[in-house]
């Protein structure tokens, strides 16, 4: 047999190589076991803030309350104002109209053998400046001499009187005449 050959030998450079470092193994992390939970006595801290908390919503809601009695009133105000506004275009409009009838009565002459107080019913169209367009007997008195002599009166009249606001004028006028009232 043969004897094992030696080795042979490598020298060592005199400048080292560093060998990348191996990544150390990482311990293994054991979960740790969860203590049961103790119900633990509320800090005596705990009372003061609930007791804000119950504050400020307390607050929160005498603000919300306030606010919503403000907007309850302001609605209510609404309301009154656009019924005070109607009220003053319908007096507005009865006065116009009755502006409109005094006159009318000034320009008729009712016949001799008119008895009780009928009523006739007329459609008014106009123009901006008061002049009567048309006139157009809607309901009829049952006195046609009355018919009549409104209707003329009407024509007669003509430029009928002007609204005291603007926006009360209306082109056709719907008007209702007793010879008594």
């Amino acid at each position: 047999m043969e004897a094992p050959k030696p080795e042979p030998r490598i020298e060592k450079p005199d400048i080292a190589i560093k060998e990348p470092a191996k990544p150390r193994p990482k311990p293994e992390v054991k979960p740790k076991p969860e203590p049961r939970a103790q119900p633990r006595p509320e800090p005596a801290r705990a009372k003061p803030r609930e007791e804000e908390a119950q504050k400020r919503l307390r607050e929160e809601l005498a603000r919300e309350q306030v606010a919503f009695a403000l907007e309850r009133e302001r609605q209510q105000i609404r309301e009154q104002l656009a019924r005070d506004a109607a009220a003053a275009s319908a007096r507005g409009l009865e006065e116009y109209t009755a502006r409109i009838r005094a006159k009318v009565r000034g320009n008729w002459i009712l016949p001799p053998e008119l008895k009780g107080n009928p009523e006739a019913v007329f459609n008014v169209v106009q123009l901006p400046s008061g002049e009567v367009l048309t006139v157009k007997l809607v309901r009829s008195s049952g006195v046609p001499a009355y018919d009549q002599a409104v209707e003329r009166a009407i024509l007669k009249s003509s430029p009928l009187p002007k609204p005291d606001r603007p926006e009360l004028f209306s082109r056709e006028l719907r008007l209702t005449f007793r010879p008594r009232d």
